[in-house]
């Protein structure tokens, strides 16, 4: 029996070799998976890397390579399901290609997505994804000058030399307003905050083109203090306190969780009701649509393809020299889900 005294530093891949019997290019093989072991050999050293307790040095392996099997990925606010879904597809994408995705969630400040990059950035990862809600051109522009690829998600950035990954924002404000004028509704609302973000202003062009299109409708553009169900909340209460004359009979809510915030304050007042006296539509398909006192109609932004999309194309660029690849947009088209909020209850399935 071999006996082992490990280092200061824990067990060696050295000493797993000599607890195995075998050579330092087998025990990495097997640990990496690459070359041709037999299945004895490569239980031997299995068995002798859990007898020792080894760990593979990753920050070692990371310095002898320049960049690690990693890829990192930077969210806007996970507080919001769009980006959950974006990270369960990136993670899907990620695995299929041998890596492993880590995560960073900027809240929603410029500063901590900075931070994250930065932190993905000496960590070596592969390459990196972002979702940003405005303008990270020089953040894109550092990773990229260090040589790592880096994919942006749901935001078109001016000057940017990467790939995007794109849901037509303009279009989803679009169809929720032509889905609220097809059923018939024409004093229509737009509910909206911070159209300094990207598809926050794109969503506000789409709408502006339905309702111009159309003869006998009406736009009222309210302005919120955010985008969360607190600010559909206080929109709420300034629509009770008119007639319901003046009220709105279709709000398009720039977000999900507003539109799930006006259909609560409306809820406590039943002379304007939901959907019969206001349809509401969402725009995202957050988890949040399902959960209000009345479920959301809401124009779906494919979160899950997107992060799929986007992994795809990291890889494409990695695995192509850099001199043959082309940076690439996909878009991909939003899609109207119907529910409770825009139909007579019983009129939808």
């Amino acid at each position: 029996m071999v006996r082992i005294t490990a280092g200061k530093g824990g067990p060696s891949m050295m000493d797993v070799a000599r607890h195995a019997g075998v050579s330092i290019a087998t025990v990495s093989n097997v640990i990496n998976g690459k070359g041709r072991v037999t299945e004895d050999t490569a239980t031997r050293v299995r068995e002798s890397v859990a007898a020792l307790g080894f760990v593979r040095n990753d920050a070692a392996r990371m310095l002898a390579t320049g960049s690690t099997n990693s890829i990192g990925m930077v969210l806007a606010d996970l507080d919001n399901s769009l980006f959950v879904d974006m990270a369960h597809g990136a993670q899907q994408g990620a695995d299929g290609n041998g890596h492993r995705l880590l995560l960073g969630n900027a809240a929603c400040t410029i500063d901590r997505q900075d931070d994250y990059l930065r932190l993905f950035d000496e960590a070596r990862v592969a390459g990196v994804l972002l979702a940003p809600m405005e303008d990270s051109l020089a953040g894109i522009e550092r990773m990229r000058s260090h040589g790592r690829p880096i994919v942006l998600l749901n935001y078109q950035q001016d000057g940017a030399d990467c790939c995007t990954v794109l849901v037509d924002n303009e279009m989803v404000g679009y169809l929720a307003a032509r889905h609220l004028i097809d059923n018939g509704r024409r004093r229509l609302a737009f509910l909206a905050g911070k159209d300094y973000y990207q598809p926050v202003h794109a969503r506000r062009e789409g709408v502006r083109r339905a309702a111009a299109e159309t003869s006998g409708v009406t736009l009222e553009e309210i302005d919120t203090d955010g985008l969360l169900f607190e600010h559909g909340l206080a929109a709420a209460a300034m629509l009770r306190e008119r007639k319901l004359a003046d009220v709105p009979d279709g709000v398009i809510a720039v977000t999900d969780d507003i539109g799930n915030g006006l259909a609560a304050g409306l809820h406590t007042d039943l002379t304007a009701r939901v959907p019969e006296d206001v349809a509401i539509v969402g725009c995202e398909d957050n988890r949040s649509a399902q959960s209000g006192p009345v479920m959301l109609t809401t124009v779906r932004l494919a979160g899950i393809e997107m992060g799929q999309a986007a992994t795809e194309l990291l890889f494409e660029e990695l695995s192509t020299p850099a001199d043959e690849h082309r940076h690439r947009t996909v878009m991909l088209e939003p899609t109207v889900v119907m529910r409770g909020s825009s139909a007579i209850a019983g009129a939808y399935a």
